[in-house]
């Protein structure tokens, strides 16, 4: 059962956002938007471009970060960062991880197409960093979906997989065409299939939204690092999720679906305590050593 403040949670989200979401040139055209104040006043942060994209490198002060996690945030590749990204970010530095904030170019301005060799590039850059440490892909909604997108395209490259990747509530396949979605639609009290549509055919630009790279639910599961993967069953992206862990079952890949009933989209960066103990679960998983 789920608690009083996801129930507050939920009844804000379908009032005030159920739907609302689309496309804006505008929106992707603006700057990302630079870490919050109090996240510069308690870390260390850092900023460089590559390939024209900016990265935040926010880590520990004073101390030295022997885990780094590469962070590609959600908003249904048309949004920014929001205040719940930089609270989780700063979460993991407090544990002692290194964060590495990756602005990739939003729909439909950029494509995916420019999204994969950024967050490649940035990666390589951190494998070749000997502060790094071990690196943990992570994202949350449509940052989860390239994230693990991103694991896959490293099979064949000649770069490791990472120690570990961690998705948050991701959107595997834009497509939406799972026959089990409109029933979990019908509950989601943020994401509809409409909304969501529109926004993966800017991301797409035109190629096939079924390919693995746009459609990670697709992509090979067995060569890649372990994977945790975080649900609730109020939520669009869960039919998915389970066809992905069935999948991962079939062809013996290290999946694991931490599923909370009840819970909404993205559930661990909500104000509730399903989502608080979701976020030291995966701060604690970030924070240790892999393998």
């Amino acid at each position: 059962m789920s608690s009083p403040q996801m129930h507050v949670v939920a009844a804000f989200m379908r009032l005030a956002l159920k739907g609302k979401a689309a496309p804006d040139p505008v929106a992707a055209s603006k700057k990302p938007p630079r870490p919050p104040a109090k996240l510069v006043q308690r870390h260390d942060v850092n900023s460089r471009r590559i390939d024209g994209f900016e990265c935040h490198t926010v880590s520990p002060r004073g101390r030295r970060a022997e885990r780094t996690v590469l962070y590609l945030h959600g908003g249904a590749y048309i949004r920014h960062l929001s205040p719940r990204h930089w609270q989780l970010i700063s979460q993991l530095v407090d544990a002692g991880v290194r964060v590495e904030v990756a602005h990739y170019g939003l729909a439909p301005k950029y494509t995916y197409r420019d999204a994969y060799p950024f967050v490649t590039a940035v990666y390589r850059d951190l494998l070749g960093d000997p502060d790094a440490g071990q690196v943990t892909i992570m994202g949350d909604s449509a940052g989860a979906g390239l994230a693990l997108g991103v694991a896959q395209s490293l099979v064949g490259s000649g770069l490791p997989q990472p120690a570990r990747v961690v998705l948050i509530s991701p959107w595997l396949d834009p497509t939406l065409t799972n026959p089990a979605i409109p029933e979990v639609e019908a509950r989601d009290p943020f994401l509809t299939t409409s909304s969501l549509l529109a926004a993966a055919r800017g991301w797409a630009g035109g190629d096939d939204p079924a390919q693995p790279r746009l459609s990670p639910v697709n992509g090979p599961l067995a060569p890649l690092a372990p994977i945790d993967v975080y649900i609730g069953t109020r939520d669009l992206c869960y039919p998915d999720v389970r066809r992905l862990e069935e999948r991962a079952a079939a062809e013996g890949a290290a999946v694991n679906v931490i599923v909370c009933d009840g819970a909404v989209h993205a559930y661990p960066l909500v104000p509730a305590p399903e989502g608080h103990a979701a976020v030291r679960a995966i701060v604690r998983s970030a924070a240790s050593r892999a393998g």
